[in-house]
């Protein structure tokens, strides 16, 4: 079985490829309740490809709010809801304690947990506000980041445990351009996207530095689509909204949203 389904994946996911086997085994054929750490949306798809080719469990995906992209999943035996399976989600609540404040962002608190020693994976989405974040973290790490996150990009900062009911969710915002391109290859949008030559951004995307629906792309004359969302180690993040054209010199107009 994993060989036939080595095929669907590229070759670095089969880690991946088997854990989620591994846990979909234990929930059919050992009757276990499997809560994994949070998944980025490609992790997700390839559990949920998984435990769709076995009929004896059932699977949830849960990141603390409806529009979550980070979800931790809920496997378990087909005669179980797994509703019923509390997902162990809380809000690490970070606030700035006093003296200079300065603006942090998003990388700035992912980063500060980061250095705590933990892993990417005990870290859900953050709600960054003026004011300070929301992040949303598996409850066995809570008290450990509570006791030990007291600075943030040199701020001093207090930290407080809160259940989901107290998350002040923060959408996305994006900042919005429109470009126009010779095609929808991945180097030309993304230069244009982040405002860097074509030749100087292929290095990177050869590198394996780059990310297109959350799944590596590191061939620079990929075709993009429109929906699609790329990420860039390093240089940010950003989403095509919107593909029209061609123009009249046959470029297309390509509006495009950059996370910020």
């Amino acid at each position: 079985m994993r060989q036939e389904l080595y095929v669907h994946f590229r070759p670095d996911e089969r880690p991946f490829v088997d854990r989620a086997l591994d846990w979909v085994e234990r929930a059919a054929g050992r009757h276990r309740e499997i809560v994994t750490d949070f998944l980025d949306p490609r992790q997700q798809f390839i559990l949920r490809s998984i435990a769709g080719r076995e009929p004896d469990v059932a699977m949830r995906l849960d990141g603390g709010w409806p529009d979550a992209e980070r979800k931790r999943a809920v496997i378990v035996p087909a005669y179980r809801d797994p509703e019923d399976v509390d997902a162990g989600i809380v809000v690490l609540a970070v606030e700035a304690s006093g003296g200079r404040f300065i603006q942090l962002d998003h990388g700035d608190y992912l980063g500060a947990l980061l250095g705590l020693g933990i892993k990417r994976d005990v870290i859900g989405d953050l709600h960054v506000r003026e004011d300070g974040c929301h992040c949303l973290v598996t409850a066995e790490m809570a008290g450990y980041l509570q006791a030990n996150l007291t600075q943030v990009n040199r701020v001093p900062v207090r930290t407080a445990v809160l259940p989901l009911e107290a998350l002040r969710v923060v959408e996305p915002e994006l900042e919005v351009s429109v470009i126009t391109a010779a095609s929808l290859r991945l180097d030309g949008v993304a230069s244009d996207a982040f405002r860097i030559s074509r030749s100087k951004i292929a290095e990177p995307i050869r590198a394996g530095r780059c990310r297109v629906n959350w799944k590596i792309e590191d061939d620079p004359s990929a075709r993009l689509e429109e929906g699609d969302v790329v990420s860039l180690k390093g240089f940010g993040r950003f989403k095509i909204l919107k593909v029209e054209g061609p123009t009249r010199s046959g470029r297309l107009r390509v509006t495009v949203g950059k996370f910020v």
